[in-house]
């Protein structure tokens, strides 16, 4: 495994001393990075934790005089067969006092009783099965559950007119989570789900081509597809152009991770139409994303690939942890009290207001219903449709198997 060490932010761990007036004196906070850097879903990782840099890089002053040490490493596999050895090293070895990243959901899952051990708070900026934060009281989610923007897009969907829908899914805990969702949410609206279709493992990208004709041979109104962003993105709409689904009259529908940012300029005219519910886009308007965006391309080039959900969670994820060590002043040493602190958060970044819901340490953020055109300058964006304000998890409001538990 590869370690990465953000140098400028590096000192050693002190512990916590206090001067003659009794203010605490400077802490360098040591924070573990678990995201796929290699591999078919490395672009994921590399999306947020440019995005992790960047707020570093920008509000280091915010916490002075304390600092951060950020500890890197390879998550690994989205079966998350690693990560539980590279969340241990993390923590016993180079005693990281906070946990971030977690790309995969079964990476988070593996670790939660490990960190329930530690005592270590996970601050997840992806992960998105639902019921992961009641895993362990030492989670908080940054990100979103797959909850958040699937069970809205199914009331939506059959508003726009999908009567019946297939449903086509990665194969692992948070498609299955994120289909459910989206199935409850649509036959609750009138809709009617007709086929079920997984798409094999998250490891590899796979042809989509037999499964789609499985699709488009049975007519359905829509097809709602979860992929895990990145490759699978595009091999997806790539499959989805070559069949000619949208003319056989199949619409492509969805959650974000389908048109992710950094993909979307070469999916071409077949994404043209697709609808999706996400919590950011970088055609997203408010002043935070437009300072974000400038940000973003100063740093990394005006020709870099453009922040997408996951990079603006990660922010958002950097922005509560810094707020915390604020909070605390420095003194993070206590899992529990760090957790505490979490609950209730808020603030405003590239995706508009967020919060952490203090009874369930989840998200709280808007779903915007993003449609894909072709913008006046020629290059692929999106417009909104619809906004639902300050959603919650909603497979925990109706405590939904694991979610109620």
């Amino acid at each position: 495994m590869r370690t990465f060490r953000c140098l400028g932010f590096a000192a050693l761990a002190l512990p916590l001393a206090f001067t003659l007036d009794g203010s605490a004196q400077a802490e360098t906070i040591k924070i573990g990075v678990m995201l796929p850097f290699s591999g078919a879903n490395a672009d994921l990782g590399h999306q947020v934790d440019k995005a992790f840099d960047l707020y570093i890089k920008l509000h280091a002053k915010d916490i002075a005089p304390h600092k951060v040490e950020i500890i890197k490493r390879d998550e690994g596999s989205p079966t998350g067969a690693s990560a539980k050895a590279v969340g241990t090293e993390l923590m016993v070895n180079d005693k990281v006092q906070i946990l971030t990243g977690l790309m995969f959901s079964p990476s988070a899952i593996v670790l939660a009783p490990v960190v329930t051990q530690a005592k270590v708070p996970m601050v997840i900026a992806n992960a998105g099965t639902a019921w992961i934060t009641n895993l362990s009281p030492y989670i908080v989610r940054l990100s979103h559950s797959m909850w958040h923007p699937a069970y809205p897009m199914g009331p939506f969907a059959f508003k726009s007119g999908c009567k019946t829908s297939a449903v086509a899914y990665t194969d692992f805990p948070p498609g299955k989570d994120s289909v459910e969702a989206f199935q409850m949410g649509f036959e609750k609206a009138g809709g009617k789900v007709t086929l079920s279709v997984p798409l094999g493992s998250p490891v590899q990208v796979p042809d989509f081509t037999p499964y789609f004709q499985r699709i488009k041979d049975a007519h359905p109104d829509c097809m709602y597809v979860f992929v895990p962003g990145g490759a699978h993105a595009s091999g997806m709409m790539k499959a989805y152009g070559e069949l000619g689904m949208r003319k056989a009259g199949v619409k492509l529908i969805g959650t974000a991770d389908i048109i992710p940012d950094n993909k979307l300029q070469d999916m071409g005219d077949a994404a043209i139409g697709t609808i999706v519910m996400g919590h950011y886009s970088a055609d997203l308007v408010n002043a935070q994303n437009t300072a974000f965006l400038k940000a973003w391309f100063e740093t990394y080039g005006k020709d870099a690939d453009p922040p997408d959900s996951q990079s603006a969670a990660g922010w958002d994820s950097m922005h509560a942890i810094f707020d915390t060590i604020k909070k605390l002043n420095g003194d993070v040493s206590d899992g529990a009290k760090v957790i505490e602190a979490m609950k209730g958060w808020s603030g405003v970044g590239p995706r508009g207001s967020v919060s952490i819901d203090p009874e369930t340490r989840d998200i709280v953020e808007d779903e915007h219903a993003f449609e894909v055109i072709r913008k006046p300058d020629g290059r692929l964006g999106v417009k909104v449709l619809a906004t639902t304000k300050q959603v919650k998890d909603e497979c925990k409001v109706l405590k939904i198997g694991r979610c109620g538990s």
